[in-house]
Parts: structure tokens; C-alpha cells; sequence
């Protein structure tokens, strides 16, 4: 039976260029959750907390998935790709070898909210070509039961294969509603035995077989290894990602938005950054 490994608590941070984030994992937690690097939900009912947005700014090493729970961010980026990501759709971003990028509230009266997940490319991958992805909501198959609704973003789930499929670093990425006092009862069995697997409750508030305590939104979770997981929402029902994935089980450099191997790698990155050859034009 899988249960609870640790909790992580959003901690109030200011990123971009002034928008409040709770990050539930971020720099000091990049081995326990390895290949997961940060986890943010962003946003507010006040535009002032987050209308500057995110303007330009570089990253290496990585994909970044932003998935949009209220309001409208548009992206735009080196490569020429832009998208505006609109309630229930996600971006999914491939850095590889460098990419610049903006994204901004496309209305800054009303409210705003999502959750930006950054997954760490292992070092064979990390100076692929640059990428994106939009998703939308016809794009993202829907399993609904009397208890629950999944939407499978990546990954299989009962058989359906995720919106994203191939992605370079295979990813379980479901989110998922229950109905108040549902549970959530299903057998785990990813293609690679050895996935972490971990929670981000951002509505309602659940329990977990085997851990005593409830567990309310915004709360991040680090589960146990194991096949069954079973997990009950409370009065009023709750809403939760579900993800996993195989470590990389590498030395993490890291530094802003840039994440490699090494040091030297890092300083390497900035280097290029400052004088005009972080993007690369060979691919």
C-alpha cells in the first residue's frame, strides 16, 4: 500500500517580475524529488500580486509544464513559439539546449492561477533542441467515474495514453478531482518500476490510507513505493495532481532558471547568455 513518504509546505515567494508563488518544492528539495526540481502555484485574486507577469528570461536543462487553473497567460519564446493557455490547458516546455521566454497574464483584472511543475532533464538530453507544446482541453482525454474525474496529461492512466505522448522524459501526470467523500482506489503500474510518485492537493483537503493526519490544500506530498494508492476527499470534495517519474540520480548544478550537471556548466551557460550565444543556431 503506498502512503505518505513526506509533506511539503508552500513556502510565500515573489518571482518574475513581482508575482506571489507558493513553492512546494524548489532548490533544497532537488533530490528528494529528483527528477521534479520546483513546484509553484502562482497567481492571486489581486492583479497587483501578479500583472508584471513573467517577462524574457532564459532556461537550460529542463521542461517546464504550466498548467492553468484560473485566468489566461500567453507565451512567447526564441524559437517563435506563442500560445495563449487558458483555464484546464497546459504548456509544456522542453529548455534543452536554451531557450528565452515570456509569459504574461493576458488579463490583468481578473483573478489568476496555475501550477508550474519543472522537470530536470537527465544529462544526455539536456542540450536537445528546444521545444513546445500547447494542450488543450479537447487535446487532454478525460476518464470519469461515479467518484472521480482524471485527466491524463502524460503518462497511461486505465489504459488511455496522456495528451502528451513521447515526451523526452517519460512522465505520469494526471490531475484529478474527487466528488466530497470519494476515493480515489487504483493500482499504480507505471512502465518503469521505479517512478516517484508524489501529490500536489491545491483544492479541498484528502486523507491517505496509513497517515493519520488530513492533508489540505495547498499541501505537496511525497508518497511511498508501492502498487495501491487510496486516497479520500473530504467534505467538499478536492482536486490534486498526481505525478511521477524515474529519478535521474545525477549531480544537480543549479543556478535561477538554468540547471545542469556541473558548475563549470553553469557558469559556462551564463557566460553565453551575456555575450548573445545561449540560443543555438545548429540545431
Amino acid at each position: 500500500m503506498i502512503t505518505v513518504k513526506a509533506i511539503y509546505k508552500p513556502l510565500a515567494m515573489v518571482e518574475g517580475s513581482g508575482v506571489k508563488v507558493q513553492r512546494v518544492f524548489g532548490y533544497n528539495t532537488r533530490f528528494e524529488t529528483d527528477p521534479f526540481l520546483l513546484l509553484d502555484l502562482f497567481g492571486s485574486d489581486d492583479p497587483k500580486d501578479f500583472q508584471a507577469g513573467f517577462p524574457d528570461h532564459p532556461h537550460r536543462g529542463i521542461e517546464t509544464i504550466t498548467y492553468m487553473l484560473q485566468g489566461k497567460i500567453t507565451h512567447t519564446d526564441s524559437t517563435g513559439a506563442r500560445g495563449t493557455i487558458e483555464p484546464g490547458e497546459v504548456q509544456w516546455m522542453t529548455a534543452g539546449s536554451g531557450i528565452i521566454h515570456s509569459e504574461m497574464p493576458e488579463n490583468d483584472t481578473d483573478p489568476l492561477l496555475g501550477i508550474q511543475l519543472w522537470i530536470n532533464l537527465p544529462q544526455e538530453l539536456k542540450m536537445v533542441k528546444p521545444g513546445y507544446h500547447k494542450l488543450g482541453t479537447e487535446a487532454i482525454p478525460v476518464v470519469e467515474t461515479n467518484v472521480s474525474k482524471v485527466k491524463i496529461i502524460s503518462g497511461k492512466y486505465r489504459k488511455r495514453e496522456g495528451g502528451l505522448t513521447n515526451p523526452l522524459k517519460p512522465v505520469d501526470l494526471f490531475d484529478i478531482k474527487l466528488w466530497p467523500n470519494s476515493v480515489f482506489d487504483e493500482v499504480i503500474t507505471p512502465d518503469f518500476r521505479s517512478y516517484k510518485y508524489f501529490l500536489f492537493v491545491y483544492e479541498g483537503q484528502v486523507s491517505i490510507k496509513g497517515y493519520n493526519d488530513s492533508i489540505v490544500a495547498p499541501l505537496g506530498v511525497a508518497l511511498s513505493q508501492g502498487h495501491v494508492i487510496q486516497v479520500k476527499a473530504g467534505l467538499k470534495g478536492a482536486s490534486f495532481i498526481l505525478f511521477g517519474a524515474e529519478p535521474n540520480n545525477e549531480p544537480i548544478a543549479w543556478q535561477g532558471s538554468i540547471v545542469m550537471n556541473t558548475d563549470s556548466e553553469i557558469r559556462k551557460a551564463l557566460e553565453e547568455y551575456q555575450n548573445g550565444t545561449f540560443i543555438k543556431k545548429e540545431h
